[in-house]
């Protein structure tokens, strides 16, 4: 049911029971009889909260390896990015985590210190406005509801309590190999090794765990460009081409550490090849496209449950279905059952005759028959 509701594009649990509930062919598909019940969104939290994260990771790495085994898995190239993901708290909910006292509480507190005995909601607007030294830290506040939702700010420039998903695609067919969810106050820098830890465990269970005889590439925006974690990578498995910054004023000073000078340029050198610049694209189209599918399309770009680990066991099945997308694409065409069912299938024919010609459309649209035939007589001799 969670794969039905990445394939549909919904959101919450609620209308994923709904979809399958009005759906006979869902209810095929569910393995359901006319008479069956479909089981309800209660069913659904239950059942998730029952079984063990492992388990969810179980179904993830199962459908990479049916997707390894038709050759959708090079393990050479892995793009990194990350993205936001909108938690289900509400921001004005926030309260501090030193005494408990919420925005409201803190905002009317500070009002009346300074002159105004009774604030109203307009009151409090204007004064919250006016204030200075306005900072929302996720040191000093916490949401009650789901602790683990951090304050950050989103794709489209707003500020909301949520989550950081990270993809690691392989560059060469697309398929995602590892997306866990990092807080979302987390820099880039601070999740790219933990990424790639569970990418190389990943391609480990399909036998293309990277070493150091095949080292994988790893591109990655300037977010993730900083001497530490280049440092950290450069002896190891992973081989970085991750985008440089612009470079400040003067000369890179060093300090006697010769290991990151080493480690930066040798990325910097990779960065520029000709290899480099074509990863680079493929990071860009590639991981962007996953987010695209899983978050926008997909309908996760808002959590409807609370806690990462519970929000985690239904990204994975999200990020399941992308990748059977991946495979029923190669394999037939069409990277969804509703995109294979509205495509149209055409059969033309042409008949010839002394007396007539005559040209024949049948197609087969939504389900249903159309055809059209044109007939031309031969013109009849004098």
């Amino acid at each position: 049911m969670h794969m039905i509701g990445y394939f549909e594009g919904i959101d919450s649990e609620r209308g994923i029971a709904w979809r399958c509930a009005d759906s006979f062919s869902l209810r095929d598909f569910l393995r359901l009889s006319n008479r069956d019940k479909v089981p309800d969104h209660s069913w659904l939290s239950r059942t998730r909260s029952r079984l063990p994260h492992e388990a969810h990771e179980k179904v993830f790495g199962w459908v990479l390896k049916l997707v390894a085994e038709r050759g959708l898995v090079k393990g050479e190239r892995i793009g990194v990015d990350g993205s936001t993901m909108e938690a289900n708290a509400a921001l004005r909910t926030i309260v501090r985590r030193d005494n408990g006292e919420s925005y409201r509480e803190m905002l009317t507190r500070m009002a009346k210190e300074s002159g105004i005995d009774t604030p109203g909601a307009e009151d409090l607007a204007r004064f919250d406005r006016k204030r200075k030294g306005k900072t929302l830290s996720n040191a000093d506040w916490k949401s009650p509801t789901d602790p683990e939702a951090k304050i950050a700010r989103m794709k489209d420039g707003t500020t909301h309590l949520a989550y950081k998903p990270e993809h690691a695609v392989d560059l060469d067919t697309g398929v995602v190999v590892a997306a866990p969810i990092h807080p979302a106050d987390e820099g880039d820098t601070t999740t790219l090794s933990p990424t790639l830890e569970v990418a190389a465990r990943n391609l480990g269970e399909v036998g293309l765990a990277p070493s150091e005889d095949e080292p994988c590439v790893v591109a990655a925006d300037k977010g993730y460009h900083a001497r530490e974690p280049l440092k950290a990578l450069e002896s190891g498995v992973w081989k970085t081409r991750i985008a440089e910054p612009e470079p400040a004023k003067g000369y890179l000073r060093w300090h006697g550490d010769d290991a990151a000078r080493k480690a930066v340029y040798a990325n910097r050198a990779r960065l520029k090849s000709g290899i480099g610049r074509e990863t680079m694209r493929r990071r860009g189209e590639l991981v962007e496209r996953s987010f695209a599918h899983v978050l926008d399309r997909g309908g996760m770009r808002r959590a409807w449950l609370r806690g990462r680990e519970n929000i985690h066991k239904r990204y994975m099945i999200h990020v399941a279905g992308f990748n059977l997308g991946v495979l029923m694409r190669a394999l037939h065409g069409q990277g969804t059952p509703r995109e294979a069912a509205e495509t149209a299938i055409a059969f033309v024919f042409l008949v010839q005759t002394d007396a007539a010609l005559a040209f024949g459309l049948i197609a087969l649209v939504d389900g249903e028959f159309a055809a059209l035939v044109l007939i031309a007589a031969a013109p009849t001799s004098s």
